[in-house]
């Protein structure tokens, strides 16, 4: 199964993004949804990195996600600081709700992890039919250049217990006509020199150029597109920048 989160990639996940971690995201989702009163929605929420400090500011926010072991992790950090957490295990493909939401929200291009060109229109549908009339959808989008980078990487983490997690990244599928990058990843978890555990993850992500995103959000029933770069509400995307933010909303008569 790809893009499963298991445990050893839940625990370095939370390791390398623990609650609060901010990629000028976490002030920027807060700035933009300064007027919201009604229910939010964050999808694939995670470890719920966003999704607490967002509770903490007031927001009544509820999430999602298809790990259960990423759910945990949010779970316990809403548990430790009294928060509410209306957490359900639910899938981008399968997830529904009775009620509607003022705003759905997916920072750091968590809705890349949708491969298909057909799943994620399938899926801009979904989220425009779980929004409330004039609601708000704003999705993170990493640029292409991110895709294109080194294709074999490591990395290390040490827990406070001394044991070391690491994770291997080999790309190894590019697909130019589908827009997706398939990547290996091999995370062990190590103690005293001896391998405890390992795990491998098929990790897909598709990419999107900003001009077709737009196209893509108004196909699917979505006005007044916006497009921003590196957090910076008003100004076009432009050559160099890491994260291309939309933000579009529901018809107000739909």
């Amino acid at each position: 199964m790809n893009n499963r989160y298991a445990t050893l990639a839940s625990w370095v996940y939370e390791l390398d993004k623990p609650i609060g971690r901010s990629f000028g995201d976490v002030e920027y989702y807060r700035d933009r949804l300064h007027r919201c009163r009604g229910p939010i929605l964050e999808p694939a929420v995670g470890n719920g990195r966003l999704f607490v400090p967002l509770l903490e500011a007031g927001f009544a926010v509820e999430g999602f996600d298809a790990s259960e072991e990423m759910l945990r992790y949010c779970r316990e950090a809403c548990e430790s600081r009294s928060l509410p957490a209306k957490l359900t295990r639910q899938t981008f493909e399968g997830f529904s709700y009775a009620e509607r939401f003022e705003a759905i929200v997916l920072p750091l291009g968590s809705f890349q992890l949708i491969t298909s060109y057909s799943d994620a229109m399938a899926v801009l549908g979904r989220f425009r039919d779980h929004l409330l009339p004039g609601g708000r959808l704003i999705v993170d989008l990493d640029s292409i250049d991110g895709f294109l980078g080194a294709s074999h990487s490591v990395r290390t983490w040490k827990t406070d217990q001394g044991d070391l997690l690491t994770l291997t990244g080999d790309r190894i599928e590019t697909d130019y006509v589908a827009q997706t990058t398939t990547t290996s990843l091999r995370y062990e978890h190590w103690r005293g020199g001896k391998l405890v555990d390992t795990e491998i993850d098929l990790f897909g992500l598709r990419w999107w150029g900003v001009a077709e995103f737009e196209l893509a959000l108004r196909a699917t029933g979505f006005v007044d597109v916006e497009a921003c770069g590196d957090y910076r509400y008003g100004r076009a995307p432009r050559k160099g920048d890491g994260i291309i933010t939309f933000e579009a909303r529901r018809s107000a008569d739909a």
